[in-house]
This record gives C-alpha cells, sequence and structure tokens, in this order.
C-alpha cells in the first residue's frame, strides 16, 4: 500500500468493482481510452492488476480516498503493452472517475506512485502514453518532469488502422540522481 496526504493506492477489493464499471461506462472517462468497458473487462483489469501485483510488486493500484473511502480510480506502474515501443519498460498511467477530476488527485498519485518506484525497483526509467488530444494527460506527464520522446511516439499495434486513437505520444522521466 502507498500512503499520501489524501489518498491510498492499495491492491483492488471485489468492492471495487462496481465503481469502476460505472467509469468504464462514462463517455467522457473513457473519451480518449476506447470504448465503454463492458463488467468482464472491468473484472478481467481488476484481476490482471492484482495478478501483477502478486507476480511483480507493482500493478495500476486501486486509489482510495482516505477521508471516505471512496474509490477514485486508479494509479500506479506496470509493465508497458505488449508490442509498443514502451513493452519492456515501467509504464505509469492513471484513470480517475469525473467526480475526481481537477482536485490533484492524479498528480497525488502519479508523484507517490513514482516515489515509490524509484524507491523499491531499479528502473532507469519510466514511460509514460497517451494519445494527442489528451492534453490532461500529457499535461500532467509534464508537472510530472516527464519529456517527450517524438522518436518514441507510436501507432498502437492494438487499435484498428483508422482509429483515430490509434497515435499514441510517449513520455518518459528518468532515475532521480
Amino acid at each position: 500500500m502507498i500512503e499520501t496526504a489524501r489518498l491510498l493506492l492499495r491492491r483492488w477489493r471485489d468492492a471495487d468493482a462496481e465503481p469502476f464499471f460505472a467509469m468504464g461506462r462514462d463517455a467522457e472517462v473513457m473519451r480518449f481510452l476506447g470504448p465503454p468497458m463492458s463488467r468482464a473487462d472491468c473484472m478481467a483489469v481488476i484481476e490482471g492488476q492484482n495478478a501483477l501485483a502478486d507476480e511483480i510488486g507493482t500493478c495500476f493500484w486501486a486509489i482510495e480516498r482516505r477521508a471516505d473511502g471512496a474509490f477514485l480510480g486508479f494509479c500506479g506502474i506496470k509493465p508497458g503493452p505488449a508490442g509498443t515501443p514502451v513493452a519492456d519498460e515501467p509504464e505509469i498511467g492513471w484513470r480517475l472517475a469525473r467526480a475526481a477530476w481537477g482536485q490533484g488527485y492524479a498528480l497525488e498519485a502519479a508523484e507517490a506512485s513514482l516515489d515509490h518506484g524509484w524507491a523499491t525497483t531499479e528502473w532507469p526509467r519510466v514511460s509514460a502514453i497517451t494519445v494527442p488530444a489528451n492534453e490532461r494527460s500529457w499535461g500532467l506527464m509534464i508537472c510530472l518532469g516527464m519529456s517527450r520522446d517524438a522518436a518514441g511516439d507510436f501507432d498502437h499495434p492494438a487499435l484498428d488502422l483508422h482509429d483515430p486513437l490509434r497515435r499514441h505520444l510517449t513520455y518518459r522521466i528518468t532515475r532521480p540522481c
């Protein structure tokens, strides 16, 4: 578990399934991520992230607000997607429910995830990816001290040739001295 002033980043629980499903059905949350998620999709993510936590000690953790125990979304570091330029690298990522936007939770969780990663691993760098239109996401990457690696930009192999979300930007941050 990773703790911040306002948040807990933790393993996923059964109780997270319903709010995660609602988040995955929210068109605005999914705007730059793809089609709405089914219950089966959501359960596969939850099971997959907990399996990663068991296997490698890190994943996209569930975010819980400490004040009231509310599920806010996820943030953490996991291996990058297969078939992409970040496949063999740790990738930081986040997704928050719309009600949690604009309150600094994503930055707080991402900073804590990076701090935890640097403290518990030997990673030389961490990457992040997003679509060009997702200004909030790449803006957060810049706030984290990440730099755009234009040579690492790519067309996501899991998406159709004509999918408007196919093009991805790559940002990276190296281990602090």
